[in-house]
C-alpha cells in the first residue's frame, strides 16, 4: 500500500507541473531537478523498502514534507511561470512599442528623405529658373546694347543727314543770295543802261533838233565821234548782259 501511495503521489506531482508553460532554460532546469528528485526518491524508496515498517511513519512524514515541498515548489514554479509570462507580455509590449517607434522613425526618416528630395528638386528648379532669368537678363542687356548702338548709329546717321541738309540748305541759301545779288546787280546795271540809252536817245533827238534849227553844223566830227563811242559802249554792255 505505501508503494501505491508513493506512485500516486509521484504521478500527481508530475501532473501538477506544466512543463509547456515553463521557458526552455527553466524547463531544462526543472527536468534536471525532476530527474535528480526522482533518483533521490527511488533511492529513498529502496531504503524505505529495506526498512519498511520501521521507517514507515518517518517515511510518511518525509513524503508528506516532500509533498508540501513539491507543492511549495509548484507554487514557486507557478509564480516564476507567472512572472515569466508577465515579463514575456511586458517584453512583447515593449517589442511592439519599439516596433511601432521604429516604424514611426522609418516613416519620419522616409518623410524627411522625401522632403529632402523635394527640397533638392525645388532647389534645382529654382537654380534653373535663376539661370534662365540670368540668361534672359544677359540677352536683354545684349539686345538693349544692340538697340542702343543701333539707335546711336541711326542718330549719328540722322545727325549727319541733318547736318548735310543744313549745309546743303545753307549752300542753297548762299547760292540764292549770290543769285539775288547778281540779279540785283544786273537789275541795277539794266536800269543804268536803260537810263543811258534814254539819255543817248534824248541827246540824239536834241542834236537832230538843233541841226534842224541850224544851231549845229552837220559835219561836226567831234560830236559824231562822241555819240558813236557812247553807242558802241552801250551795245557792248547790252551784248554782255545778254
Amino acid at each position: 500500500m505505501p508503494k501505491k501511495k508513493r506512485k500516486i503521489k509521484t504521478k500527481r506531482t508530475t501532473k501538477g507541473i506544466r512543463l509547456e508553460k515553463i521557458p526552455n532554460k527553466i524547463t531544462n532546469f526543472y527536468k534536471e531537478y525532476k530527474k535528480q528528485k526522482e533518483i533521490e526518491h527511488l533511492r529513498k524508496i529502496k531504503i524505505q523498502e529495506r526498512e519498511e515498517a520501521k521507517r514507515l511513519v518517518q517515511e510518511n512524514k518525509k513524503l508528506s514534507l516532500k509533498e508540501d515541498g513539491v507543492k511549495k515548489e509548484e507554487e514557486r514554479l507557478r509564480s516564476i511561470d507567472e512572472e515569466l509570462r508577465k515579463k514575456e507580455v511586458e517584453l512583447k509590449l515593449k517589442e511592439e512599442e519599439q516596433r511601432i517607434k521604429d516604424k514611426d522613425l522609418r516613416l519620419k526618416d522616409a518623410d524627411l528623405r522625401r522632403k529632402d528630395l523635394d527640397q533638392i528638386k525645388k532647389d534645382k528648379e529654382l537654380k534653373l529658373i535663376t539661370e534662365e532669368q540670368k540668361r534672359k537678363d544677359v540677352d536683354l542687356k545684349v539686345r538693349e546694347e544692340e538697340q542702343r548702338q543701333k539707335t546711336k548709329k541711326e542718330n549719328r546717321k540722322k545727325y549727319k543727314e541733318l547736318k548735310l541738309k543744313e549745309i546743303e540748305k545753307q549752300k542753297q541759301k548762299n547760292q540764292e543770295e549770290i543769285k539775288l545779288k547778281e540779279w540785283e546787280a544786273k537789275f541795277d546795271q539794266q536800269v543804268k543802261l536803260e537810263e543811258e540809252q534814254e539819255i543817248l536817245k534824248l541827246e540824239k533827238l536834241k542834236i537832230k533838233e538843233q541841226e534842224k534849227m541850224g544851231l549845229l553844223e552837220n559835219d561836226n566830227p567831234k560830236l559824231e565821234k562822241e555819240l558813236t563811242t557812247r553807242l558802241e559802249i552801250f551795245n557792248i554792255k547790252e551784248t554782255k548782259k545778254n
